[in-house]
């Protein structure tokens, strides 16, 4: 029984300290790795309208782009021209370069597909997720 105790104590514990390493909630300031073949961090929470500045870093052997799809809309299984009406906002960073942008949040709250607009690497997994929330 006691060492049952322990047990769920800890296991709070832990859960508690990678609860606070987590999300801390929406921010106008993001900082991006972008590598072959992934965005990290994956996931990114900001407020609806604001002006968000990212800082962003290709830290892989060729060019990727980060490319921001508007509210609704999936890509599906490929990135291809038809998907160009539906992007919200995108850039392209060479590898081995970092630059600092700045873009307007949408207004509307939601879950928006961030992908690498570069043939095959949405296929190969360089895909992310912005989280707009309200103000």
């Amino acid at each position: 029984m006691k060492r049952n105790f322990v047990l769920v104590l800890v296991s709070l514990i832990i859960l508690l300290i990678l609860s606070a390493c987590g999300d801390q909630g929406p921010t106008t300031d993001l900082k991006v790795n972008m590598t072959d073949f992934m965005f990290d961090p994956a996931t990114y929470t900001v407020p609806a309208g604001e002006t968000i500045t990212l800082e962003l870093t290709n830290n892989g052997s060729v060019t990727h782009e980060f490319v921001i799809m508007k509210f609704g809309t999936d890509i599906g299984s490929e990135f291809d021209d038809a998907d160009k009406e539906n992007v919200y906002w995108e850039t392209q960073l060479d590898p081995g370069s970092s630059e600092t942008f700045t873009f307007t949040a949408p207004s509307e709250p939601g879950e928006y597909q961030v992908v690498c607009g570069v043939e095959g690497h949405f296929q190969a997994g360089m895909l992310a997720s912005m989280i707009v929330v309200a103000p």
